[in-house]
């Protein structure tokens, strides 16, 4: 476990966003001791594949690198899987597929040739949430009043209003994405920090215990 005087970097919604990704990372991966990233690494923007080939590089080169699942991520790996791909296609995912030499009409064999099998990997292995001594990571959000060991994919990947405005005390700040803010969210028991990166936005990371946000310009994307 990361010790009491460790920094934790948490990064926010990426979306494809690699080239704003490479220049946070030059900015704050000489700080940092744990990266936590909140998901949604797909999706509208440009590149996808680059960005998670960068999440999966920095897993074998930085030491802790935790990767967690967003709402995005989730709908790309049902995509994957031969599930539904309704919602996937309408929230960015044709951006996904095409970061992978891909399209809606791509049969099952050149989705099987062209993601590469540590992409999938990854994919089918993100937690829905973190913890460390300083803060507790998810996507979107958690259930007040429900134990972080019985919170579920819904609230973790897909909440929103009923999370935004709870007073409840988790017991450390809750830090996480999925809604974008212009400035982060900083409220006594959460810290929002998707910063609308792929809307022309920031990309934004958080250092704590500093409580330090460092952001660089996002990517404004077409979609």
């Amino acid at each position: 476990m990361p010790t009491k005087d460790s920094t934790t970097c948490v990064i926010g919604d990426i979306h494809g966003c690699h080239t704003a990704l490479t220049l946070l990372l030059q900015k704050v991966l000489h700080r940092v001791d744990t990266l936590v990233f909140l998901g949604d690494y797909v999706d509208r923007g440009p590149n996808s594949k680059e960005v998670v080939a960068t999440v999966l590089s920095l897993q074998k080169t930085h030491g802790r690198v935790i990767a967690l699942m967003g709402n995005h991520d989730y709908l790309f790996l049902q995509y994957l899987t031969g599930q539904d791909s309704t919602l996937f296609l309408q929230v960015g995912g044709r951006q996904t597929l095409a970061s992978y030499g891909l399209s809606p009409s791509s049969d099952r064999d050149e989705i099987t040739r062209l993601i590469p099998p540590a992409h999938l990997s990854f994919l089918n292995t993100l937690p829905l949430h973190w913890e460390d001594q300083h803060a507790i990571y998810v996507h979107a959000g958690l259930q007040p009043g429900c134990h972080l060991s019985q919170q579920t994919p819904q609230w973790c990947l897909w909440a929103r209003e009923q999370f935004i405005h709870t007073t409840y005390d988790f017991g450390k700040p809750v830090v996480f994405g999925h809604t974008a803010f212009s400035d982060p969210l900083v409220a006594s028991n959460r810290i929002g920090i998707d910063t609308g990166a792929v809307y022309g936005g920031r990309l934004t990371a958080l250092l704590l215990p500093e409580r330090e946000f460092i952001s660089v310009p996002g990517e404004q994307a077409d979609f």
